[in-house]
C-alpha cells in the first residue's frame, strides 16, 4: 500500500466485511472490487462494506463544522483519503415546499453525486499503487472518475457507449481520459482485462450475477446523511434515485452510523425510486430475493436504467422500513418541471426522487429529503438550436414574444 496523504491518516477504517454474512471479514487492503469471494456464488454476488473502530470516533466529529472543504471533515468514518479532493460535498439543502427538501448534488465539482464516491475509489487506487483507473460508464461516474484520476496524477480509461451525453464527453475530453466506445455487454470483461494487464484499479462494478461495485465507493455517500443530519436532523424519509443502489445504501448507512454512535434514535425510511421501465430492486423485493435481473424498456432516465440490482439496496430498504417505488417517465417529467419552477435544473434521472415522493399521500411525520443527483446539463437532450433573432428588434417584436410566452402586457 502506498503512503498516505491528506486526511488518510485520520481514518478509523479497520477492514472489510461481507454483507452476505457479516461474520466474514477481510483486511482493509487490498480493496475488494468484485464482491465477497466467500459468500458469493455463481448465481449471486454479495458486496462488502468497510468497517470502522466506532468506539474511537471523536466526540467532536459531529459538532460545529471546521473550516475545511470537501468530505475531509468526515475522514474518521471514511476509508483512507489518499487522493486529493476537489471540494466535493457540502452541497445545499434547498426547501422546495413546506417540509420537502432537496439535497442538490449537482453542486459537486463535476456536477453529480459521483464525486463523493470517486474521492474514495480513486483514493483506493492511489493507496494500492495502481498505474491508473478504469471505469465502465457513459455518464456521471465516468466524468467524475476522470476528474479525480487527473487530480491524483493517474491515467483514466473509460469504457463508454458511443452515444454518451455531450456534456459528459466534454468532461472526459477536458480531463484527458482515454474513452473506448464499446457495446455495453463488452464493458465488464474488457475492464477486467485492463485491470489485470495494465495494473489499473477498477472503480466500477466487475460482477455480472448482481451488482457489487467497489468496497470503498458507497462510503463516500454516507456524507450525504451526515450533512443532512447536521443541518436538518433525521428526516422522516429520504427519497433516492436508484440504479444499482449504492447511493441508497450509503445514505442509509450514514444514518445507521449516527444511531450506532448514539447521536440519533432512528434512521429515516429509505425510498428507492426507480424507472418503471426496469426497476430491478423493486423486483428483488417483490420476489424476496437478494438481487434480480429484469428487461429494461424505453426510458429517458438513462443514468439509472439498470437491468440488474444489488444486495445493498435490499439491505437499505429492509433495515429502514422503506419501499422501492416504480416511477414513470411522465411522472419524472412533471417532477423535473416542479424542480425547475423552484430554480433547480435537474438531470431527468435525478427528478425520479421527487416524482417518487409525490406518489405517496401527504404525511405529517416530519420533513422529507429528495436527493437530486446531477445537473440537467448531463441529459442526452441538452442543447438547442440557435435562438431566432428579433426582427426587427423593436417593442412590437418584444411584445409578440412575451405574449407567446404567456406574459400579460396589460
Amino acid at each position: 500500500m502506498g503512503a498516505g496523504v491528506g486526511a488518510a491518516g485520520l481514518s478509523l477504517a479497520e477492514g472489510q466485511r461481507s454483507l452476505g454474512d457479516p461474520r466474514v471479514r477481510y483486511p482493509l487492503w487490498p480493496p475488494l472490487t468484485a464482491g465477497c469471494p466467500v459468500t458469493s456464488t455463481p448465481a449471486m454476488a454479495y458486496p462488502v462494506e468497510v468497517d470502522y473502530a466506532y468506539d474511537d470516533v471523536p466526540s467532536t466529529l459531529f459538532g460545529p463544522a471546521p473550516d475545511k472543504g470537501g468530505i475531509d471533515r468526515w475522514a474518521p468514518l471514511l476509508p483512507p483519503l489518499h487522493a486529493p479532493g476537489l471540494g466535493e460535498g457540502r452541497t445545499p439543502l434547498v426547501e422546495l415546499a413546506d417540509g420537502v427538501w432537496v439535497k442538490d448534488e449537482s453542486r459537486n465539482p463535476t456536477w453529480s453525486h459521483k464525486d463523493r464516491l470517486n474521492r474514495c475509489t480513486v483514493s483506493a487506487a492511489v493507496g494500492s499503487d495502481a498505474q491508473g483507473v478504469v471505469v465502465a460508464s457513459s455518464g456521471n461516474h465516468g466524468a467524475s472518475a476522470a476528474a479525480y484520476a487527473a487530480r491524483a496524477g493517474l491515467r483514466c480509461v473509460v469504457l463508454a457507449s458511443a452515444g454518451a451525453p455531450p456534456a459528459v464527453q466534454s468532461f472526459l475530453d477536458a480531463y484527458g481520459a482515454v474513452v473506448l466506445p464499446v457495446p455495453q455487454e463488452e464493458r465488464w470483461p474488457l475492464m477486467r482485462q485492463i485491470a489485470d494487464r495494465l495494473g489499473y484499479h477498477p472503480v466500477s462494478n466487475l460482477t455480472a450475477a448482481a451488482h457489487t461495485g467497489h468496497a470503498f465507493g458507497p462510503e463516500g455517500y454516507k456524507t450525504v446523511a451526515y450533512e443532512v443530519y447536521a443541518e436538518l436532523g433525521v428526516p422522516a424519509a429520504v427519497f433516492v434515485p436508484t440504479g444499482y443502489g449504492e447511493l441508497l445504501f450509503g445514505v442509509w448507512k450514514g444514518f445507521a452510523e449516527l444511531v450506532r454512535l448514539g447521536l440519533a434514535t432512528r434512521t429515516p425510511r429509505m425510498y428507492a425510486c426507480e424507472p418503471a421501465a426496469g426497476a430491478p430492486l423493486a423486483a428483488a423485493l417483490d420476489r424476496g430475493v437478494p438481487a434480480a435481473t429484469v428487461q429494461v424498456g424505453p426510458t429517458s432516465a438513462y443514468a439509472i436504467d439498470c437491468s440488474v440490482s444489488g444486495y445493498r439496496g435490499v439491505v437499505a430498504v429492509r433495515e429502514s422500513g422503506g419501499r422501492a417505488l416504480r416511477v414513470t417517465d411522465a411522472q419524472m417529467a412533471a417532477a423535473r418541471a416542479e424542480l425547475a419552477a423552484g430554480g433547480l435544473w435537474a438531470e431527468f434521472s435525478s427528478a425520479v426522487s421527487l416524482a417518487g415522493m409525490r406518489q405517496l399521500p401527504p404525511s405529517d411525520e416530519g420533513a422529507v429529503v429528495c436527493v437530486s443527483t446531477s445537473s440537467g446539463f448531463k441529459d442526452m437532450s441538452t442543447g438547442r438550436d440557435p435562438l431566432e433573432p428579433l426582427s426587427p428588434p423593436d417593442w412590437t417584436a418584444v411584445a409578440g414574444r412575451l405574449r407567446a410566452a404567456g406574459i400579460s402586457l396589460a
